[in-house]
């Protein structure tokens, strides 16, 4: 029988890959743990390992092709001591993959009456979050069936769990035992579908492509396609929004004693070879360590919501927005809690040069219990950011300016730095949330009461 090698799911999030590149060809033998492939996810480009032995006998999606779902038949082997040709002749019957992605077509010109007004509608349902790559096969069909074992069906039904929220793991996606008991935990289980919209005032859905496009000049814009990152961050993003409930805390910080630190930490930096500092401190280095200790002093904030129950994490794995072309990425800082600034510093160069050339791999950007953003070295001094599921919090951080402050009476200037955290109203309460973002301040403010 011929082998066929499917479009892999390189995190838990990804539906779809670009092919890239092919670095075998037909006619090229294989063995178990060559690359012969190199994939582009959301977010980075991964190599592809075979995981049998034979010959390369068809390739059915060409590098360069976008959008490739998961699971689609990208090639296919012929095993050890299989003819080649009658592989190659099988595989040529599988469906074609995924076309390249192409680009919305400008609408045709239209007189500024003519283009049609968005009309008022029922409220869409919320976008779900993007789902583990082996939930599609186990989603419902058209008939509202899920794949799944008897036992499993008897399970859920006796733990008061809907199938249709479970993440299969079982061949083709089907819903096994296991599933169903890491479902009374809150592990696999999926958000809720959104109830349908209650009677009362409409909202207008969102302009489509044409009426959009109906609204300006042919010629006078150049449409350009979404990638995949792009794509994710939207789809994530608006999910976050729609689903979770945020609120904001705003508080100012003196950090007049931390750059007198980190200026006398840079000096003593030991030199290497060619007399350059091993390590050199940034600001947001200190706010990382702060942020993770400040979540072991209150832990109930160390969380992340599911319906299943809450998760208290006992680290504090700390994600860092980066800036990479085309979006941003959190590479995350493991146990923050328990590493020196130095450690924190190297580890984030690391991670920043690895995210803007994409090869970061899925567990350094996922998971983590909270984020960090700053956007300080752009001079901006006050924003709220987004959280990102399954975060419960993160912590947007302004620039550090001189402002007049009161000190016993008396006016004086001080270095100052607002931060903004929001929070999951779901998993942590306003009080909660206030009382991580005051020892959060404690810490920035005396940056030696991280060590202790």
């Amino acid at each position: 029988m011929p082998i066929n090698i499917l479009m892999p799911a390189l995190s838990p999030t990804m539906e779809k890959g670009n092919l890239a590149k092919w670095l075998k060809k037909e006619g090229d033998k294989v063995k178990s743990g060559d690359v012969i492939a190199e994939i582009e996810t959301d977010k980075a480009t991964m190599e592809v390992e075979a995981v049998d032995e034979g010959t390369i006998a068809k390739i059915l999606v060409p590098e360069g092709t976008q959008d490739v779902p998961v699971n689609d038949v990208i090639a296919v082997m012929a095993g050890d001591g299989e003819d080649v040709k009658a592989a190659a002749s099988a595989g040529a019957g599988t469906a074609p993959a995924a076309k390249p992605a192409e680009a919305p077509k400008p609408a045709a010109q239209a007189a500024p009456a003519a283009a049609p007004a968005p009309v008022a509608a029922p409220a869409p349902a919320a976008a779900p979050a993007p789902q583990p790559a082996a939930a599609p096969a186990a989603q419902a069909n058209g008939h509202a069936r899920v794949f799944s074992s008897p036992l499993a069906r008897r399970l859920a039904k006796e733990a008061g769990i809907d199938l249709s929220r479970i993440t299969g793991t079982g061949p083709h996606g089907r819903v096994i035992a296991r599933d169903v008991d890491d479902a009374k935990s809150g592990k696999g289980l999926k958000a809720p579908a959104a109830a349908p919209a209650a009677a009362g005032p409409s909202i207008a859905p969102s302009m489509s492509d044409k009426q959009i496009l109906a609204l300006f000049e042919p010629g006078s814009y150049e449409v350009v396609p979404h990638d995949g990152m792009r794509r994710t961050i939207a789809q994530r993003l608006t999910a976050s929004v729609q689903n979770v409930p945020h609120f904001y805390l705003t508080i100012d910080c003196d950090i007049g004693k931390l750059l007198a630190a980190r200026e006398e930490i840079n000096a003593a930096a030991p030199k290497d070879k060619e007399k350059k500092p091993l390590y050199k401190i940034s600001v947001n280095d200190f706010v990382i360590k702060a942020m993770a200790v400040a979540l072991q002093k209150i832990p109930n904030c160390n969380v992340s919501w599911t319906e299943g129950g809450m998760l208290k994490h006992k680290h504090s794995d700390v994600g860092v927005a980066v800036a990479m072309p085309g979006g941003l990425i959190t590479p995350i800082i493991r146990k923050a809690e328990t590493k020196t600034l130095s450690t924190i510093s190297n580890e984030m160069k690391d991670f920043a040069a690895r995210a803007r050339a994409r090869k970061l791999k899925p567990e350094e950007y996922q998971g983590g219990t909270t984020a960090v953003s700053n956007l300080g070295m752009y001079g901006i001094n006050h924003f709220t950011a987004v959280i990102n599921p399954p975060h419960a919090s993160i912590l947007a951080v302004g620039t550090s300016e001189e402002r007049p402050v009161v000190r016993g009476g008396k006016i004086e200037i001080a270095n100052v730095m607002s931060v903004t955290l929001s929070c999951d109203h779901r998993a942590i309460d306003g009080a909660l949330g206030a009382e991580l973002i005051g020892a959060f301040k404690q810490l920035i403010e005396n940056p030696v009461m991280m060590m202790v």
